[in-house]
């Protein structure tokens, strides 16, 4: 899924770098917790992964989504949400290294990334609702 036409996506740039891992994991497999050294960021291929903050707010990203990438950026370097698979999923992870020569070289992702952020507020306040 392309944010831009005739852009590849976020998921995919991260899917074609040699350092990337694929990973599967089953429904309600723990990916990461609060709390945890953040030092990748995750596409989702196929399946939902649910974010759970602090106070118990949830959102799930779908495929040719990414997520933790704020996490990476923040001085802290903790991840601030558990990360669960509601469903069996199929992720990409590139560390934060590779992720910010991955940005050097493609700058348009940074746009993309702020695009899915963006689209997502709007969902939420469309829908005056938690997004699935």
């Amino acid at each position: 899924m392309s944010i831009t036409p005739g852009l590849a996506s976020p998921v995919d740039l991260l899917a074609t770098q040699v350092d990337c891992e694929r990973l599967t994991y089953p429904t309600g497999a723990e990916i990461f917790t609060s709390g945890e050294r953040a030092t990748s960021i995750f596409g989702v291929l196929q399946g939902l992964v649910e974010l759970i903050d602090a106070d118990g707010n949830r959102l799930c990203h779908r495929p040719g989504e990414v997520f933790s990438y704020q996490d990476i950026a923040w001085r802290e370097g903790r991840f601030r949400n558990d990360a669960v698979a509601r469903t069996p999923v199929e992720l990409v992870k590139l560390g934060r290294p590779h992720f910010l020569n991955l940005l050097h070289k493609h700058p348009t992702m940074a746009v993309m990334l702020i695009s899915q952020q963006h689209e997502r507020m709007r969902e939420q306040r469309d829908s005056g609702t938690i997004c699935y």
